[in-house]
């Protein structure tokens, strides 16, 4: 299967990066490559693209599709969160840009598991290098475990129900497909439930690819790192598509906008009041058009926020 994924977005990312021809960018998530090549277009052969992506086929077909373009390319199998060890190899950084996405691609693959739609092996890794996989987390997590990550990563209602009847389906059978999943979950919702929102799965395959993949400590460590080495001079951009991701990011901005770093209840400032990282370029997130919507209806819930790191 050809490696498409749409990018979200892409304007106003390429806007909002502000590229400069001779610049260094970072795609942490490259992905099939549709943000980066924006990017490509407009750097000369003097700028520099990095492609990071932990998903190996991601990053072959970036490599494939960016060829053309003259710019220097590095292209690094990694989680964007090593990004302190990506730091050492390609020096300063003009731009940053994350899309915390599941690509089309790995979506629409039946057998990497990601999907509600399709019977597959549960899977749901990103890096096919990985170990751990959903089987593991639906097969050997606890009760309390499985209730946990389906409440906190999936904001799912049901959570504990669904929990009490993993537990008592795999029990009975190792749940080795998504589809039987699938049928574990929609047993556990009330039919009243189920005719209204979203489909009844959703929210627990996106606590367990979560949990699998380990997306929101990642994003909080390559937060921790670029708050820890500076990037000087530096614009972060981070497509988010749920909740939990966007909470982070913006809490985080929040943070680095925040030129005061006093305890609370300190009457008078103490501490100089000049620590900000930079400022906050999207006061409220940036979504998608009425027309990529009608394009692309996978854009509806994601978010760009947008920071520009001091000089």
């Amino acid at each position: 299967m050809t490696f498409e994924h749409v990018p979200v977005l892409f304007n106003e990312v390429i806007d909002s990066l502000n590229i400069k021809a001779n610049g260094t960018y970072m795609d942490g998530t490259v992905g099939g490559a549709g943000h980066s090549s924006g990017i490509c277009e407009k750097l000369s052969a003097d700028g520099h693209l990095v492609a990071v992506d932990r998903d190996s086929v991601a990053l072959e077909t970036a490599m494939e599709r960016l060829s053309k373009f003259s710019c220097e390319k590095t292209f690094i199998h990694a989680n964007y969160s090593d990004i302190d060890k990506i730091r050492d190899e390609i020096g300063k950084v003009d731009g940053i840009l994350l899309d915390l996405g599941v690509s089309s691609y790995q979506l629409d693959t039946a057998e990497r598991g990601f999907s509600y739609m399709h019977d597959a092996p549960m899977d749901m890794r990103m890096n096919e290098d990985d170990m751990f996989t959903a089987a593991t987390v639906v097969n050997e997590y606890s009760e309390a475990e499985l209730f946990r990550i389906i409440k906190e990563y999936g904001e799912e209602h049901w959570a504990s129900r669904i929990a009490k009847f993993i537990v008592k389906a795999r029990d009975e059978k190792y749940i080795e497909t998504t589809g039987r999943l699938v049928e574990i979950i929609k047993a556990a919702i009330p039919a009243s439930a189920r005719r209204t929102g979203p489909h009844p799965a959703k929210r627990t395959f996106q606590a367990i690819r979560i949990e699998v993949n380990g997306e929101l400590d990642e994003l909080t460590n390559l937060l921790d790192s670029i708050e820890k080495y500076g990037f000087k001079d530096c614009l972060v951009a981070i497509i988010t598509f749920h909740s939990l991701e966007d909470r982070i990011v913006k809490e985080r901005f929040k943070k680095w906008a925040n030129s005061c770093i006093c305890p609370p209840g300190v009457y008078r400032c103490e501490c100089g009041n000049n620590h900000e990282l930079g400022e906050i370029l999207t006061k409220k997130p940036l979504t998608a058009s009425q027309n990529e919507l009608k394009i692309n209806s996978r854009s509806k819930s994601a978010k760009l926020r947008v920071f520009k790191i001091k000089g």
